[in-house]
């Protein structure tokens, strides 16, 4: 029998309205979006339904409301009984990832990751940074587009999704430098990203501190789910390294591609995107097209996980 994982989102994948169909179907959806509500003190169902793309992209503002939809579509995953032999997300959907394993109470981490977003905003003002998405070039050529970039600020690797797809962030200059020397070496493209800072990079070091003061609050348990982390593309052994972990990733580079070859390598053979958007997805085809790969954020699209896996 081959493994199923699920896996989790991270910011960019927010859409208004997202959610609101699984919450009018399915009780455990709606009492996600009112948990939220209660731990933040903030209307999460007019946040993510009626307001608007701009309100959304605040950073403060968007990752309480995917990981709340994640965990929304989760608890309808888990009502129905499909159940994952490991789990992990990107960047803030590692968070995401950590309630479906159990190891941090939903109400904690949707508090947690209002606080991350609203420390990672405050830690770079905006227009200082900047984050761009290299496409056709491998993973040495980007280091070597960091490299040359480096000479005008700060330019490092943040997200390595897939084959050929690598993110870059740091400073705006050096970012938009680096998109001129990707596409002088061949790279396809090189494109300017739509975020508010500079995320997975040392620039951020200074917001993973004010977490860690935050993570000291949270009691972490114990994982029933194996999870990977972003930060080393491995297993999370003990629950006393989440909140090192948790601090760690906030500025360092996300091990995107290594964290689903190590799964394949584990035997999953079936991967569900639980939450908004298929980014993930597309990311884990360019990996392996041979497996099967579901999502969960509607309610068409949890017809068509029940019925190709049967259930």
């Amino acid at each position: 029998m081959g493994k199923t994982a699920f896996i989790f989102a991270g910011q960019g994948a927010q859409a208004i309205g997202m959610g609101k169909e699984l919450c009018e179907n399915f009780k455990v959806a709606d009492d996600c979006f009112n948990e939220a509500t209660e731990a933040l003190g903030i209307d999460m169902k007019k946040l993510v339904w009626e307001s608007d793309e701009e309100t959304l992209k605040i950073t403060e503002n968007t990752q309480p409301a995917i990981l709340t939809m994640s965990v929304a579509a989760l608890r309808v995953l888990e009502e129905k009984g499909i159940k994952a032999d490991c789990v992990a997300g990107l960047s803030l959907g590692e968070y995401s990832a950590h309630v479906a394993a159990g190891s941090i109470e939903f109400s904690d981490a949707v508090r947690l990751v209002r606080k991350r977003g609203k420390y990672m905003q405050e830690e770079v003002p905006i227009g200082e940074g900047a984050m761009a998405a290299i496409l056709g070039m491998a993973e040495d050529g980007v280091l070597e587009v960091c490299k040359k970039a480096s000479e005008f600020g700060i330019c490092e690797p943040a997200n390595f999704n897939c084959p050929g797809q690598i993110v870059v962030a740091g400073e705006t200059k050096a970012v938009e430098k680096a998109c001129e020397i990707a596409k002088e070496m061949g790279a396809k493209r090189a494109m300017p990203l739509p975020v508010s800072a500079p995320f997975h990079c040392s620039m951020l070091k200074g917001a993973g501190e004010k977490l860690a003061a935050e993570l000291k609050n949270v009691t972490f348990l114990d994982m029933k789910i194996p999870l990977l982390t972003n930060v080393t593309a491995d297993y999370v052994n003990d629950k006393a390294e989440i909140a090192d972990i948790l601090e760690k990733q906030v500025s360092s580079g996300v091990k995107w591609q290594k964290i689903v070859e190590r799964m394949l390598a584990d035997g999953v053979d079936t991967f569900i995107e639980v939450g908004p958007g298929k980014a993930l997805s597309g990311f884990v085809k360019k990996i392996d097209k041979t497996v099967k790969i579901l999502n969960v954020e509607d309610m068409a699209s949890l017809e068509n996980t029940l019925k190709e896996l049967s259930i």
